[in-house]
């Protein structure tokens, strides 16, 4: 009987014992083809264990991997991709710099501080309300991040205020675009094409007629009246 104690250490426990029993007979096979040959077939077992890999691109190279590293590397076969070595495996990752910069509010973020910068330097009067306008809703995502209560619209536009020195001013209940700026609207056409005709005495392409007479229906001076029978 057999304990885990007195059996050899798993490489990759992922892949189980029976796995880790077929690739140690792998050293032993001394003919290199047969090798390759059964090499492969665990490849083939591996991936049917593991489904998920092979959502990975290119995943039986990662499976080659896992098993010459199964193997401490000791693994000698014609494998279609290069054997790995100990210090590429286990290489430790580089150290990731972290920003040493201070956020002048950390409630809002570094984000803020470049949109404040990118709406003082614009020129243009219209662009630079709607980035007015864009900051003010990106505190108020800020605000219900850190908050559970409903942030109001004078509070943002007080804060505002004072962040840019006054130069940005938040309108309330959203931007509106001046008059000048919108664009005209003709009237419609009376009259055809299906369009109501209020003013007109005849129905003309199917339009509602509410004048007098004309059209299939006529007006509503035009109806018979019933009379009392003699």
């Amino acid at each position: 009987m057999e304990y885990n104690t007195t059996r050899s250490r798993m490489l990759m426990p992922e892949y189980g014992r029976n796995v880790q029993k077929m690739v140690e007979y792998l050293l032993t096979i001394e003919d290199r083809a047969v090798r390759l040959r059964n090499a492969e077939a665990v490849i083939e077992l591996m991936g049917t264990l593991n489904p998920h890999l092979k959502v990975i691109e290119d995943y039986k190279h990662k499976l080659w991997d896992h098993l010459h590293q199964m193997t401490d590397f000791q693994l000698d076969v014609d494998s279609p991709y290069p054997k790995p070595t100990r210090e590429e495996v286990f290489q430790k990752p580089q150290v990731l710099e972290y920003p040493q910069k201070k956020i002048a509010n950390r409630h809002l973020g570094i984000n803020l501080e470049q949109l404040l910068k990118m709406a003082l330097e614009e020129k243009d009067a219209e662009k630079r309300q709607g980035l007015t306008q864009a900051i003010g809703y990106y505190m108020k995502l800020a605000y219900t991040n850190w908050h559970r209560e409903p942030v109001h619209d004078d509070m943002i536009k007080n804060e505002l205020a004072l962040l840019s020195n006054g130069l940005l001013q938040y309108e309330t209940g959203g931007y509106r675009v001046p008059f000048d700026n919108r664009t005209n609207f003709k009237q419609r056409p009376q009259g055809g094409g299906g369009n109501r005709n209020f003013k007109g005495n005849n129905n003309n392409g199917g339009n509602r007629n509410y004048g007098n007479g004309g059209g299939a229906g006529g007006g509503y001076k035009n109806r018979n009246k019933f009379k009392n029978k003699k």
